[in-house]
Protein backbone atom coordinates (compact mmCIF):
# COMPACT_ATOMS: atom_id res chain seq x y z
CA UNK A 1 0.00 0.00 0.00
CA UNK A 2 1.26 3.36 -0.57
CA UNK A 3 1.36 5.93 2.64
CA UNK A 4 2.97 8.86 3.49
CA UNK A 5 5.62 9.33 5.19
CA UNK A 6 6.85 12.97 6.53
CA UNK A 7 5.68 14.01 3.00
CA UNK A 8 7.43 11.58 1.06
CA UNK A 9 5.46 8.35 -0.73
CA UNK A 10 6.20 4.84 0.56
CA UNK A 11 4.89 1.86 -1.10
CA UNK A 12 4.67 -0.79 2.13
CA UNK A 13 3.46 -3.99 3.17
CA UNK A 14 2.96 -3.51 6.62
CA UNK A 15 -0.35 -3.11 8.73
CA UNK A 16 0.88 -1.08 11.52
CA UNK A 17 2.92 1.99 12.47
CA UNK A 18 5.33 -0.13 15.02
CA UNK A 19 5.91 -2.28 11.89
CA UNK A 20 6.17 0.95 9.50
CA UNK A 21 9.34 2.52 12.15
CA UNK A 22 10.89 -1.03 12.29
CA UNK A 23 10.81 -1.15 8.55
CA UNK A 24 12.23 2.20 8.00
CA UNK A 25 15.32 1.49 10.75
CA UNK A 26 13.48 3.81 13.52
CA UNK A 27 13.83 0.27 15.57
CA UNK A 28 13.57 1.31 19.58
CA UNK A 29 14.37 4.93 18.39
CA UNK A 30 12.47 7.96 20.93
CA UNK A 31 10.32 9.46 17.81
CA UNK A 32 7.41 10.89 18.19
CA UNK A 33 4.66 9.71 15.90
CA UNK A 34 1.05 11.16 14.30
CA UNK A 35 -1.58 9.20 11.99
CA UNK A 36 -3.57 11.71 9.95
CA UNK A 37 -2.64 13.90 12.29
CA UNK A 38 -3.61 12.36 15.43
CA UNK A 39 -0.33 11.98 18.07
CA UNK A 40 0.02 8.20 18.64
CA UNK A 41 1.75 7.31 21.78
CA UNK A 42 4.47 4.77 21.54
CA UNK A 43 2.30 2.09 23.62
CA UNK A 44 -0.35 2.21 20.99
CA UNK A 45 1.89 1.91 17.97
CA UNK A 46 1.73 -2.25 17.78
CA UNK A 47 -2.43 -1.58 17.55
CA UNK A 48 -2.15 1.93 15.28
CA UNK A 49 -3.50 -0.01 11.52
CA UNK A 50 -2.21 1.93 8.79
CA UNK A 51 -4.30 2.74 5.24
CA UNK A 52 -3.92 3.52 2.16
CA UNK A 53 -3.12 7.07 2.13
CA UNK A 54 -2.57 7.61 5.26
CA UNK A 55 -0.24 10.20 6.27
CA UNK A 56 2.73 9.41 8.95
CA UNK A 57 5.02 11.82 10.47
CA UNK A 58 7.76 10.55 12.33
CA UNK A 59 9.62 13.33 14.50
CA UNK A 60 13.08 12.88 16.34
CA UNK A 61 13.44 15.15 19.50
CA UNK A 62 16.34 17.83 18.87
CA UNK A 63 18.60 18.97 21.31
CA UNK A 64 19.92 22.82 21.66
CA UNK A 65 18.90 25.98 22.04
Amino acid sequence: MKILVNEEVHDVGVQTLDALLRELGYGDACVATAVDGDFIAAARRGAQPLHEGCRVEILAPMQGG
